[in-house]
C-alpha cells in the first residue's frame, strides 16, 4: 500500500513533499527526524483517514451542503452551523478500520519506548492541509490536546482535532482566503509528551536586530507555552555561531510556569509566592508537582551545555532548510544530557527574512489579485488623507494588536482598525497600507504612517464595519479613498523618467546631488522615530534631525517598562538599546545634529510595555495627564528618566557622537524644567556650546512665558499638534471637531501663540524650531514662520524636499520685498 492510501504513518516516514497528506506540522517533524534532529517520536494520522471518515460515514456530503448555504458574515448563523457540524463529527463513530489502525500505532509507539501503553502520555495536535494548496497556512486555528493517555482516549482526541477544522474562526478564514471547504482536510500528530523541565524558543538570527551571526535562545521553567504566550519574561542567551560561545546572557525572574502534575494527571499553572517562598497553584489547589521542587524563579532554566547543544541544533536546522528558522524546544526532566534535548517544532522565520528579501529586490513590488479599472472601481469609504501613496492588498480587520488575527497578519496586508497606539507599531510596519475608523491628521496612525512611508487613511468613521477581512482593496493615501479591488491604474508601477537614467548614467552620487537643492537661511530639519528608517532617508537634503522620537525604540527594541527592568536588575537593557538606536541615526548623518526628545508616552501607552501595568495608573485623560517632564521629576519614575539620560551620555561620550542634543517634552512650568535639568546634570550631562538642550513648546504656558523658560534652555521646538489642541481646547483625535473645522493650526489664536514664542525666545537669544504637523500640510504656515524669523523647520521625510524649495522661494520673495523697499526709499532721495 502506498503512502497516499494509508491511514497512519510514522513521523520518520514523511517528508516535506507529503504536506498534502500530513500537513505542514507533520511534514516538518519528519524532515527534522531524517536530518538527525532529536524530535519526540510519534505518528501522523493522515488526511486520507479524515477524508475516508467523511466519505464512509456520509458526513462529508451533509457538512459541505450546510457550508454551501452558510453566510459567514452572519455571526450567529456561523456559530450555530459550525457547532452543529462539530457535534455531528463527535457523535459519528469512527470506521473500525481507521480506529484500529490508530490504536495499533499507539501501542507500537509504547513498545518502542519500553512503556506501558496505559501510561504513555502523548500530545494530539492538529495538522491541517489543503488539497492543491500546500502553501496555505492554518497556523493556530485548530486544536491541540496535551497529556492524553490510552488508545481509546487518543482515538477520541483525534476526532476532536477533526472537528476543530469546523470552528467558526477556521470556517470564516477559509472563506476569506478563497480556500474551498471540500479541499481542506485534517491530519493529526500523535507524539510523545516531553516531560518539560525547561522549554522555549530560539531563532537562527537575532529577532530584534536581525544579526545573522548569532543564535538567540529564550527559555523558562516548565512548558514552552508560558514563553510563546508571553506569560513570563524568559532567560535569554545569545550564542556566537562561529565559536558556540555565549556572547550575552540575561537571567530574568521567572515567576510563572506550566508543568505536568502526575498526581492530578494534568497540567497546572503555578505562580511564585514571595511571601511563602514557594510555587502556588493559580487554580487554588494545594499541589506540589515534581518541578516545583526544582525550579527557582531567579536561577537560569538551562545549563550552559544545554544552551550550546540547542545552538548546534539551530545551526543544523538552518542548514537543512536553507533559511532562518523559528524553533520551539524542550528539555526532558526524565532523561540525561544530551538525550534530554528535543526540538518540538520548526518553522521559517518571517520578519527579518521577509525584510531582507524585500531590501534585496530591485524591481517594484507587484500586487497580485484581480484588477479593476479606476473608472469602474467601487469606492468603499473615504477618510482623511493621512499619509500619501498607494497600497493594495488583502484587508485584515483587527481590533487587538495581540490577538490571534494579529498574529496571522502577513507582510503586505492592509491593516484596518479603529485606532492605533504604540502597541500597533510592529503590525503597522508589515502593512502595505493602514485604514482607521478614528483619529485625525495628527493621530498616532497618521504620524507613524508618514514616518514609515506607508499609505494611510484615518478618521473614516466605520471602515472596520464597511471593509470585510479577506477582501482585496486599494488605499489611496493621498486622496483619502479606499476602493474595492486592485485598481489597475493606481498600482501599476510608473515608468521611470528618462532624466533619472541620465543621472544614473553619469554617476552622480547623493553627496553631489545635495548642493543642487536650494540653500536656505532657515534650517530644514527632519522628524524621525524608527532608527532603521535613517538608511532610507539619510541622503535627503535636510540639515539635521529636529525631532527624534525614542518611543519607537522603547516599543520595538526595549519592549519592557523601564521600572520593570530596574526591578529585575536589568536597567542596562534600556541604556544599551536606547543608545544603540540613537547612535544608528547620529552616526549616519554626523556631524548634522540629532535632537532626541526624551520619552513622551502617556500612561496608557506605558502600560502597553511588558510589565507596565504594575507601574502605571489608569487616567481618564492621559493626553493631559502624567506625561513629559512631570514624570521625570516624580520619585516614582525618576529612576526611569535617569536611564534615558545615561543612554544619551553613552552615545555622546563613549561613542563620540557629539552631534546628539536633547529635548524635554510637554513642559508646563519653569520649576519642573529646572528640576529635570538638575537631574540630568547629576547624571553628568550639562549644557555646553556643543550640547544643546531644547524644550517642546506645546503647552500655552510656554507661549505666555517663553522669555522666562529661555533662561533654562538653548532653544524651543513648537509642537503644533498639542499646542493647537490646548489653545483651542479641541481634542486632536476627535473626528467630529476636525470635520467642523475646530482643529486647525491656522487658527488666529494658535498663530498668535506661535508668534509670542518666537519673539519672546529670540529676545533672550534662544532659537526656535517647529516639529508639529502644520508645516508639512499648510504652505501658508511655512511662510508665516519664515517671516517671523523662525530658526528651523522640522518636517516628515516626505515633505523635506518640497519644504526646502518652498522656504527658499519665500526667503527670495522676502528679500525682493525688502530690496523694493530700499529702492523706494532711495527714490525719495532723488
Amino acid at each position: 500500500m502506498n503512502k497516499e492510501n494509508k491511514f497512519v504513518l510514522w513521523l520518520e516516514e514523511v517528508r516535506k513533499e507529503d504536506v498534502p497528506l500530513v500537513g505542514g506540522k507533520n511534514a516538518n517533524l519528519g524532515e527534522m527526524i531524517n536530518a538527525g534532529i532529536p524530535v519526540p517520536p510519534g505518528f501522523a494520522v493522515t488526511a486520507y483517514a479524515f477524508k475516508y471518515f467523511l466519505e464512509k460515514t456520509g458526513l462529508g456530503e451533509k457538512i459541505y451542503g450546510m457550508l454551501r448555504k452558510l453566510d459567514v458574515n452572519n455571526t450567529k448563523e456561523l456559530e450555530e452551523t459550525t457547532a452543529k457540524i462539530r457535534e455531528m463529527i463527535m457523535n459519528q463513530p469512527m470506521p473500525p478500520e481507521v480506529e484500529e489502525e490508530i490504536k495499533k500505532y499507539y501501542i507500537e509507539l509504547a513498545k518502542k519506548l519500553g512503556m506501558d501503553p496505559n501510561k504513555l502520555r502523548v500530545a494530539v495536535r492538529s495538522s491541517a492541509t489543503a488539497e492543491d494548496l500546500p502553501e496555505a497556512s492554518f497556523a493556530g486555528q485548530q486544536d491541540t490536546y496535551l497529556n492524553v493517555y490510552g488508545a481509546d482516549s487518543v482515538v477520541y482526541h483525534v476526532k476532536r482535532c477533526w472537528a476543530s477544522l469546523f470552528t467558526a474562526r477556521a470556517t470564516f478564514y477559509r472563506v476569506a482566503q478563497g480556500i474551498p471547504h471540500e479541499k481542506t482536510f485534517m491530519s493529526v500528530t500523535v507524539q510523545k509528551m516531553v516531560n518539560s523541565r525547561s522549554a522555549g524558543v530560539m531563532f537562527t538570527l537575532h529577532p530584534v536586530t536581525g544579526d545573522e551571526n548569532v543564535v538567540v535562545i529564550e527559555g523558562s521553567w516548565g512548558l514552552g507555552e508560558s514563553v510563546v504566550g508571553g506569560k513570563v519574561t524568559p532567560d535569554e542567551f545569545v550564542v556566537d555561531k562561529k565559536t558556540l560561545s555565549i556572547a550575552e546572557k540575561h537571567i530574568n525572574r521567572k515567576i510563572f510556569m506550566i508543568t505536568f502534575d502526575p498526581a492530578l494527571g494534568k497540567n497546572v499553572h503555578l505562580k511564585w509566592d514571595d511571601q511563602k517562598g514557594r510555587w502556588v497553584a493559580e487554580e487554588g489547589e494545594n499541589i506540589s508537582p515534581p518541578l516545583a521542587q526544582v525550579a527557582n524563579p531567579d536561577k537560569q532554566a538551562l545549563t550552559e551545555e544545554e544552551v550550546r547543544k540547542l545552538a548546534e541544533l539551530a545551526l543544523l536546522i538552518q542548514r537543512h532548510y536553507g533559511k532562518h528558522m523559528d524553533i520551539e524546544w524542550a528539555i526532558d526532566s526524565d532523561l540525561q544530557f544530551p538525550a534530554n534535548v528535543f526540538i518540538v517544532q520548526a518553522r521559517p522565520e518571517t520578519v527579518w527574512s521577509t525584510r531582507k528579501a524585500k531590501e534585496a529586490e530591485k524591481k517594484p513590488e507587484e500586487v497580485k489579485g484581480k484588477t479593476v479599472k479606476l473608472g469602474e472601481a467601487k469606492v468603499l469609504i473615504r477618510g482623511l488623507p493621512a499619509s500619501p501613496g498607494i497600497g493594495a492588498g488583502v484587508a485584515k480587520v483587527i481590533f487587538d494588536p495581540k490577538s490571534k488575527e494579529a498574529m496571522e497578519f502577513k507582510e503586505g496586508d492592509i491593516l484596518v482598525t479603529k485606532m492605533t497606539d504604540p502597541d500597533w507599531v510592529p503590525l503597522m510596519k508589515k502593512a502595505r497600507a493602514i485604514v482607521t475608523d478614528e483619529g485625525g491628521m495628527t493621530s498616532h496612525a497618521a504620524i507613524v504612517s508618514r514616518e514609515l512611508g506607508i499609505p494611510a487613511v484615518v478618521g473614516t468613521g466605520n471602515a472596520t464595519q464597511v471593509i470585510k477581512s479577506g477582501v482585496e482593496v486599494t488605499v489611496d493615501g493621498g486622496r483619502g479613498v479606499i476602493y474595492e479591488g486592485i485598481v489597475e491604474e493606481l498600482v501599476k508601477p510608473k515608468a521611470e523618467a528618462k532624466t533619472e537614467g541620465v543621472v544614473a548614467a553619469v554617476g552622480i552620487s547623493p553627496e553631489q546631488l545635495l548642493p543642487l537643492y536650494p540653500v536656505t537661511a532657515t534650517r530644514i530639519y527632519m522628524n524621525l522615530g524608527e532608527p532603521d528608517a535613517i538608511e532610507k532617508y539619510k541622503d535627503l537634503p535636510f540639515d539635521g534631525i529636529g525631532l527624534m522620537r525614542i518611543e519607537f525604540i522603547f516599543t520595538d527594541w526595549v519592549q519592557y517598562h523601564p521600572l520593570y527592568l530596574i526591578e529585575i536588575g536589568k536597567p542596562e537593557i534600556v541604556v544599551n538599546k536606547l543608545a544603540e538606536g540613537i547612535a544608528k541615526v547620529a552616526q549616519a548623518i554626523y556631524p548634522r545634529p540629532v535632537v532626541v526628545r526624551f520619552s513622551d508616552f502617556k500612561t496608557n501607552e506605558y502600560r502597553g510595555l511588558k510589565g507596565g501595568e504594575k507601574y502605571e495608573p489608569e487616567e481618564r485623560n492621559p493626553m493631559i495627564g502624567w506625561r513629559g517632564v512631570s514624570r521625570y521629576i516624580h520619585p516614582k519614575y525618576e529612576p526611569g528618566f535617569r536611564l534615558e539620560v545615561r543612554a544619551i551620555r553613552k552615545v555622546r561620550e563613549e561613542m563620540g557622537l557629539s552631534n546628539v542634543w536633547v529635548m524635554f517634552p510637554f513642559v508646563r512650568t519653569t520649576w519642573e524644567l529646572d528640576r529635570a535639568i538638575k537631574i540630568m546634570e547629576e547624571e553628568g550631562l550639562k549644557r555646553s556650546k556643543d550640547f544643546k538642550v531644547w524644550a517642546m513648546a506645546e503647552v500655552p504656558s510656554i507661549a505666555l512665558l517663553a522669555d522666562k523658560f529661555a533662561e533654562y534652555v538653548d532653544g524651543f521646538s513648537i509642537g503644533s499638534n498639542d499646542l493647537t489642541q490646548l489653545v483651542l481646547g479641541a481634542d486632536r483625535d476627535s473626528n467630529i471637531l476636525a470635520e467642523m473645522g475646530y482643529f486647525d493650526e491656522r487658527d488666529p489664536a494658535v498663530l498668535e501663540a506661535i508668534r509670542m514664542i518666537i519673539e519672546k525666545a529670540h529676545s533672550k537669544g534662544a532659537t526656535v524650531s517647529i516639529c508639529g504637523q502644520a508645516p508639512s500640510v499648510y504652505p501658508e504656515i511655512v511662510e508665516f514662520l519664515v517671516r517671523l524669523g523662525i530658526d528651523s523647520i522640522s518636517v516628515n521625510p516626505d515633505a523635506v524636499i518640497s519644504t526646502r524649495r518652498l522656504v527658499a522661494s519665500i526667503e527670495r520673495k522676502i528679500m525682493l520685498e525688502r530690496l523694493n523697499k530700499i529702492i523706494e526709499k532711495l527714490k525719495d532721495f532723488e
